[in-house]
């Protein structure tokens, strides 16, 4: 009888430290939270001009982005494309950018037109208007890849994006100031 009385007080003390284990967890979200969760306020579908001031035959097209919430709130998908361009990856450019937590980072993998995948790493920024992602890695060839990016948020319906590609030594910046058709 008192070993069932011990194992049921041995049970709610566990059961206690547990739950009060997560009740501090989840009442101060860790930095990387904190990004990931301004991240996932952009989900939605948003249109903007482009703007790249090293190849202005680029600039002026208008662009639509996809940002969806999946895997139960562990992921955020990143699609662009031209706007009104099928989905056709044999004729149109259609990069996708998994956003994600990997334990405490923040973690960004770009799946490149260029046939490669950097992986970034970022930080929301002291203001918490601006998530900047830094290059950590590649796999496939590093000659052409993104770079650089960053998230700014304007408003709930207007946000920027900056991303730098390294071209052959060569940065190239380009400037999406998008604007929330949903």
């Amino acid at each position: 009888m008192k070993s069932r009385i011990a194992l049921s007080v041995l049970f709610v003390l566990v059961a206690a430290c547990a739950f009060a284990a997560d009740a501090t967890t989840t009442a101060t979200p860790t930095v990387a939270q904190q990004s990931f969760d301004k991240m996932k306020s952009l989900a939605g579908e948003w249109e903007g001009p482009v703007t790249v001031p090293d190849a202005p035959e680029m600039s002026g097209a208008k662009m639509h982005l996809s940002l969806r919430v999946t895997s139960r709130g562990n992921a955020l998908v990143h699609e662009f494309q031209e706007a009104g361009t099928p989905l056709d990856a044999t004729k149109y450019d259609h990069p996708v950018t998994m956003v994600y937590l990997d334990g405490d980072q923040l973690t960004l993998i770009h799946y490149c037109d260029a046939g490669n995948r950097p992986r970034m790493t970022g930080k929301l920024s002291p203001d918490g208007k601006t998530v900047e992602f830094e290059l950590k890695d590649i796999s496939g060839d590093p000659a052409m890849h993104m770079h650089h990016s960053v998230f700014t948020v304007i408003d709930a319906n207007h946000h920027t994006e900056d991303w730098t590609f390294m071209m052959q030594d060569k940065l190239i910046h380009a400037h999406f100031d998008l604007t929330r058709k949903n």
